[in-house]
Order: C-alpha cells, then sequence, then structure tokens
C-alpha cells in the first residue's frame, strides 16, 4: 500500500483530503505546520507527498529545499493560493513537481497523484548517451566529461522527457502538459527559460545548441546525435 503524506494547516481541508485519499485505497499521514510536516517526511519516506505552500514554522518552499538536498525523490505536488508566475516557478526549481491552485476540485488532485505514482511503479532503468554526457535516469544522475553535473528536479524530468523522445518535433503545449501536468499555471514560454538552463549545462556552446534544437513558433526537438554531424 503506497503512502501519501499531506501537510496542511486548515483542519477542514487536511480532514477532507484525508478521507479522499484514504478512500481511494493510500495510507495517509497528516501534518498541520511545516515543522511536523518535514519530521514526518524524512522519517516515513512516503510515496507522494501533498504540501501546502504557506505553513506555520516551516513553509513549504523551505520543505522541498530540504528534502531535496538531502536526496529525497518521491513527488511533491504543492497546494498554493498563489497565482503569480515567480512564485510558482520558485517552487518549481526548489524541487516541487506539479503546482494545484486553491480552490481545486478533489478528483484532479487524485489524477495527478496517482499519475505519479503510476509512473515511479512502472518506470524502467535508463541510460542514454550524447556527446560526452551520459544520462542515468534510474540514478537520476547527468555525467559530462566524468563529472556530475546538478539538474534541479524539474531540469531532470524536462530532459528526461526530450530524450524519450528524441527526433521528435515537440510543441511547447506538449512538453507542458507532459512535464508539468495538465491545468498547469506555468506558461509554455516559460518552457524557454528551463530549456536555456539546460542547455547551459550539456551544449558546448549554448548559443549554438547542437542537441536541443529550437523549432521555430512551435517547440523544441532533441538530437542524440549533434546537428550536422
Amino acid at each position: 500500500m503506497e503512502t501519501i503524506l499531506i501537510i496542511e494547516d486548515n483542519a477542514s481541508l487536511l480532514l477532507g483530503l484525508k478521507d479522499n485519499f484514504e478512500a481511494q485505497g493510500y495510507r495517509v499521514k497528516t501534518a498541520s505546520d511545516g515543522e511536523s510536516g518535514l519530521d514526518e517526511a524524512v522519517r516515513s519516506k512516503p510515496d507522494l507527498i501533498v504540501l501546502d505552500l504557506m505553513l506555520p514554522k516551516v513553509n513549504g518552499y523551505e520543505i522541498c529545499r530540504h528534502l531535496r538536498r538531502e536526496k529525497f525523490e518521491m513527488p511533491i505536488i504543492m497546494l498554493t493560493a498563489k497565482s503569480e508566475e515567480a512564485d510558482l516557478l520558485l517552487g518549481l526549481h526548489l524541487g516541487a513537481d506539479d503546482y494545484v491552485t486553491k480552490p481545486f476540485r478533489i478528483k484532479e488532485l487524485l489524477a495527478r497523484a496517482e499519475a505519479f505514482l503510476r509512473r515511479s511503479r512502472v518506470s524502467a532503468p535508463e541510460v542514454f548517451r550524447f556527446g560526452d554526457c551520459e544520462f542515468d535516469s534510474a540514478a537520476r544522475r547527468l555525467v559530462r566529461g566524468g563529472e556530475v553535473i546538478k539538474l534541479s528536479p524539474k531540469e531532470f524530468e524536462l530532459l528526461h522527457y526530450f530524450l524519450g523522445k528524441a527526433g521528435r518535433a515537440l510543441s511547447r503545449d506538449q512538453i507542458l502538459n507532459s512535464v508539468w501536468g495538465y491545468d498547469c499555471l506555468v506558461t509554455p514560454r516559460s518552457i524557454d527559460r528551463f530549456v536555456t538552463g539546460l542547455r547551459q549545462k550539456i551544449e558546448q556552446d549554448p548559443q549554438h545548441p547542437q542537441f536541443i534544437q529550437t523549432v521555430r513558433e512551435f517547440g523544441y526537438k532533441f538530437l542524440l546525435a549533434p546537428a550536422g554531424g
């Protein structure tokens, strides 16, 4: 039985989420403040965390930062009333995998959680090699020229998606829906900023990329062999 940890300071919402996840057959643990939530996450290592952004004692940003720094890789879905893109991007850069903004439909949250858990169940180890890079999906590691390159959780997902769809032209909407999930408040153009950061880490000359190719007025295409090579 998979375990869900819900960290939420609104007592009625916390109870409603607990009841709905338990009705789907999950084991549910709860916490009503960030400090006890972080302690529970470290202690019980849940399969997925539903995390409120604004919490007493320790906020959701700091919980994400700490868990990812300590190499905890469970999916994290943030709950937030905020809709500013900068807030969303900060959470994603710190390690959140997805966002649901309040008010939300419980069925949508349950579907997103199930999608992340299903991906974890069936994911097979994959190793991709391109240029002087080696990307190991099981180890969640990118090595370039013998040096380990640090990727944020969302950069990892984006590169993994590109590699799995190598050679195909992918629209920004396709990338957004596959990597961030449907109805996400991150805009398609925000993907450009993540691509720019990823190019800095894998391209010899990020201004003239060989692997992540821009498809004009559409999106991107990843080439395992350098363009023109």
